[in-house]
């Protein structure tokens, strides 16, 4: 089979897709999915990926570089003390459970669906938090079993259907509970790792034997692509937890409702598309 030279286009394409990922993760508590699900997708056409398991490699490839981008993320929010290990610990259980349920149902579930409703809330909670005067719900976040529950398992089950980290959805959840910015990023690169692990393992197991998947891949997750990505992001995602303790908190939120907002818009915009 003839060398095709613009593969080495392709694999350019995701070291840089992994650096600004990185950067993403380390900013602004996300495991960079939010960039990294829209460039597999787009390249899924030129890699020949039939058009009915394109998104699924999106996804699960996405997750999978999510596990070392986070780790690296969190080591340095954790090093500045941004990480609520109190929440984390309390959280983590639900998010951990909800995630593998959204791994192990995400060809069950329209993606179309999914794509609409989480770009609708994403957009509702931009607009929240650009506002000079934040919406506040409480003045800490639920602390019941219950409240907390509901709460960290649709922030896990979203989050792994979509090939995001937890941060999309954690970090504005958690500031209309009066949570600080600064420890809401931090703890929403811990659950990145969290959300991921199970995640991953649930989109290996439903692509397991599909036809059509690219050379090297484990079920959904094709480990060339990971590899390329996350060998740019885990030493990205640093230097964006840096710049995340540089700006100050009202600038931050700023910086986060921009990105979901265009997040928000760019998933509506498939939606009306038609995919």
């Amino acid at each position: 089979m003839p060398f095709d030279p613009m593969l080495i286009v392709y694999a350019g394409l995701l070291i840089l897709t992994g650096a600004v990922a990185g950067v993403m993760a380390g900013l602004l508590g996300v495991g960079g999915g939010i960039v990294i699900v829209p460039v597999l997708f787009l390249l899924s056409g030129a890699l020949n990926i039939p058009p009915d398991i394109a998104m699924h490699v999106a996804v699960g490839t996405s997750l999978a570089t999510i596990i070392p981008t986070s780790i690296a993320s969190a080591r340095s929010h954790n090093r500045k003390g941004a990480i609520d290990w109190d929440l984390l610990r309390g959280w983590a259980p639900f998010v951990f459970v909800g995630a593998g349920i959204g791994g192990l149902l995400a060809k069950v579930f329209s993606s179309l669906v999914l794509t609409g409703i989480f770009g609708c809330v994403a957009l509702i909670v931009a607009l929240n938090m650009i506002k000079p005067k934040q919406i506040i719900v409480a003045q800490q976040p639920p602390t019941s079993v219950a409240g907390r529950g509901v709460l960290a398992t649709l922030i896990g089950g979203f989050s792994a259907l979509m090939g995001i980290g937890g941060g999309t959805l954690s970090v504005p959840i958690l500031t209309l509970f009066s949570f600080p910015v600064h420890r809401a990023v931090g703890t929403a690169s811990a659950f990145g790792l969290v959300i991921a692990v199970p995640a991953v393992l649930g989109f290996i197991w439903a692509g397991w034997g599909v036809e059509g998947r690219p050379p090297w891949s484990l079920g959904y997750v094709s480990l060339p692509a990971a590899l390329l990505i996350f060998s740019t992001s885990i030493f990205a995602a640093p230097q964006g937890a840096r710049l995340a303790h540089w700006l100050s908190p009202a600038k931050l939120r700023f910086a986060f409702a921009i990105f979901l907002g265009l997040t928000a818009l760019r998933m509506l915009g498939a939606v009306f598309s038609g995919g």
